[in-house]
């Protein structure tokens, strides 16, 4: 039988640091769903003890929130999704990038350790500060997991409406107080469990300003704005163009770009559409490659890195005779240099859309 709480053992907790960005966050997130139980993924970094007492550190950088498939209800939250597994993925690709080229994070050397999932907040019913057996349970099958590869989880649990006569000043505690309206104030509790206690443990935090801490990457667009990145992907392929996305540094600085790889049947050529993080208030650009040979089992990154250390930039300026808006489409560039480039096109190709016509 586990033991819910070790209130008296502190063995192996971390120090615990937390952005104030990250409290915002929550607080936004729960009075957006004050009836109902909400919560959110953190990421962050996991610094070793010879920069702080002999401690290890918590840095809890982020917090990023389920799609619209999360479950909801009153006494039940149930999260993680493609989307917030993608938008893990790419801040720890953005932060990787930046580790690589050896950018100045104020102490390179200190913050020099990858980022990392770190756990969940929740939000409970009324004032229930602590885990229940069931947020138990759940920890210690993702702990025992050996997939997951992961021997702690940070557990911090949201309740509001709480008298903001609760003070904390001078005391250590392992909660903070935030106000919401009417003189009552939202409380976030923070917990700790390991494999080794196997019980959840109270953790003191520190609130940083976000400027003492790393910044990490912009959300991308395609993560953000679903339903752009969704008519997208339905214009390539009613065009009965092949694509596939890959985070690459397309310029060397982070953060990565999105790349479309793009074929049509009968093609000599693969076209390469690269996309800035904020896509389309910003233009893509394009590059051309001689076309690379695929197979069902292939491994696509691979695809794209060969296509790409063989492809050569397409010069912009020879395609548009406007400047780029956001109403246009990756598709307009595709069909663009098609035409000039007297590639196999679509049927319904328009290349007087937005560039001159040439022929």
């Amino acid at each position: 039988m586990l033991n819910l709480f070790q209130k008296n053992a502190h063995h192996g907790v971390p120090n615990l640091v937390v952005a104030r960005r990250v409290l915002d966050k929550m607080r936004a997130a729960a009075e957006t769903h004050v009836e109902d139980e909400t919560g959110e993924a953190m990421i962050g970094l996991l610094v070793p003890g010879n920069y702080s007492n002999a401690i290890a550190t918590l840095y809890v950088l982020d917090t990023i929130s389920p799609d619209d498939t999360a479950v909801r209800q009153y006494h039940t939250f149930q999260q993680g999704d493609e989307r917030q597994d993608e938008l893990i993925w790419w801040l720890q690709e953005n932060w990787q990038a930046t580790r690589d080229k050896r950018f100045v994070l104020f102490n390179k050397n200190k913050w020099d350790v990858p980022l990392r999932y770190l756990g969940d907040w929740h939000k409970q019913p009324g004032y229930m500060i602590q885990p229940s057996g069931g947020d138990l349970m759940t920890a210690m099958d993702w702990i025992l997991d050996p997939d997951n590869d992961m021997d702690f989880l940070l557990a911090p649990i949201i309740t509001l409406d709480h008298p903001s006569t609760i003070a904390t000043a001078g005391i250590s505690t392992n909660f903070v107080m935030l106000p919401q309206d009417e003189g009552t104030s939202m409380r976030v509790d923070f917990w700790y469990i390991d494999r080794k206690t196997q019980a959840f443990q109270p953790v003191a935090p520190t609130i940083y300003p976000d400027d003492q801490l790393p910044a990490l990457a912009p959300y991308p667009w395609h993560l953000i704005h679903e339903a752009r990145a969704a008519e997208e992907l339905r214009l390539l392929e009613e065009d009965k163009l092949f694509n596939s996305i890959t985070l690459w540094n397309a310029d060397n600085e982070p953060p990565l770009e999105v790349c479309f790889l793009t074929a049509r049947m009968g093609s000599s050529k693969m076209l390469i559409i690269i996309t800035p993080h904020d896509y389309p208030q910003h233009p893509p650009s394009a590059r051309i490659a001689p076309f690379v040979q695929m197979g069902t089992d292939d491994d696509m990154y691979k695809v794209f890195e060969t296509a790409w250390k063989q492809s050569e930039p397409v010069e912009m300026r020879d395609y548009f005779n406007t400047e780029w808006s956001p109403e246009k489409h990756l598709l307009d560039l595709i069909h663009a240099i098609e035409h000039k480039l007297n590639l196999p096109t679509s049927s319904v190709a328009k290349p007087g859309s937005i560039v001159e016509d040439v022929s």
